[in-house]
């Protein structure tokens, strides 16, 4: 079986949700034109919702995936938008689409839940909306490390302000796909995406939150930003800090209590990741549908890794994804 661990959701055929006629954005269109929040808005259309699904599952059957873990494009979720009560009204309408979609296909998606993330905002404002996905069946979160978007004023995830969150996460077995989401500064959003994922790999490590929390399961998508690749050089700032006192494990060592996704589309970086932080903790990921990215067909190119033996492969394609999200079926 082919579990894949990373995908986001489709509105509907052929319309990404950015694209203006798309009911959910419509929505979000409104609701900030109004300057204000008020009762919920009505969900995005039920028809264009299963029809993005139809187009979902035909993505997934070309390329042999059996199951999806579909959570809200990261980029469009306005964390960094004034108003907290407008960045829940949205992040509840997001969530709720991809419960429709889940609902109508409960053996191929399962929904991993965005949270109202309101910069500048207690992290405990997310706990109800935690509450009500569990209900809905949702097998896990997305965490954005930088709900500014690039203003620089998030807490770094070593910062204390996390723990509450880490404490409820652990608490219901809720993995957290750490996923940045869209940025106004300097970078495009994939820039952003990468110095985010290397910026929480490290400041997870140095705040030792694996062992703070160790119930606590954190996915690192795309391959944990420049990581391997720059390995070398980690390793030698946390050797420099351990002699100097710091109660940190080695860095490989503490790599190897987190977890990463497939979305590199390359074999040598794939392979790189696989030898850096071991088989046994990379899930299948690929972003498709997503990205858009013409090379996430992902599952020929890690089946040719010669390394890799068949007990690697079944366990990036499917068995660590179980191991990871308790809740699938």
């Amino acid at each position: 079986m082919i579990i894949d661990s990373h995908a986001h959701s489709v509105a509907g055929r052929g319309e990404g949700p950015a694209v203006a006629g798309n009911s959910l954005m419509a929505r979000w269109t409104v609701m900030e034109a109004s300057g204000r929040a008020g009762a919920k808005p009505a969900p995005a259309d039920r028809e264009e919702l299963l029809d993005g699904l139809a187009f979902q599952l035909e993505l997934m059957d070309q390329v042999g995936t059996d199951i999806q873990l579909t959570s809200p494009r990261p980029f469009v979720l306005k964390h960094s938008h004034p108003s907290a009560e407008l960045v829940h009204q949205w992040t509840e309408l997001n969530n709720d689409s991809i419960a429709v979609q889940a609902r109508q296909r409960p053996d191929r998606i399962y929904g991993v839940a965005a949270l109202p993330q309101a910069a500048g905002r207690p992290i405990t404002d997310t706990f109800d909306e935690i509450d009500r996905i569990l209900e809905l069946g949702f097998v896990g979160v997305l965490l954005n490390p930088d709900p500014s978007e690039g203003a620089g004023t998030s807490p770094l995830l070593e910062d204390e302000y996390w723990f509450p969150l880490y404490e409820k996460l652990q608490k219901h077995d809720l993995p957290a796909l750490l996923h940045p989401a869209a940025c106004y500064g300097r970078e495009t959003y994939s820039e952003h995406f990468i110095s985010e994922e290397s910026l929480a790999v490290l400041s997870l490590i140095r705040g030792r939150i694996p062992q703070q929390f160790p119930g606590l399961k954190i996915i690192v998508p795309h391959g944990g930003g420049s990581i391997p690749y720059q390995l070398g050089r980690w390793k030698a700032a946390n050797m420099k800090a351990r002699e100097a006192g710091a109660d940190i494990p080695p860095f490989e060592e503490a790599l190897r209590s987190l977890w990463f996704d497939t979305c590199l589309y390359t074999q040598d970086a794939i392979e790189l990741l696989v030898k850096v932080v071991g088989a046994d903790r990379v899930l299948f990921g690929t972003e498709r549908p997503g990205s858009g990215n013409p090379f996430d067909d992902l599952k020929p190119v890690i089946e040719a890794i010669p390394s890799l033996s068949q007990e690697d492969k079944n366990a990036i394609f499917e068995g660590n994804a179980r191991r990871v999200y308790s809740r699938l079926a």
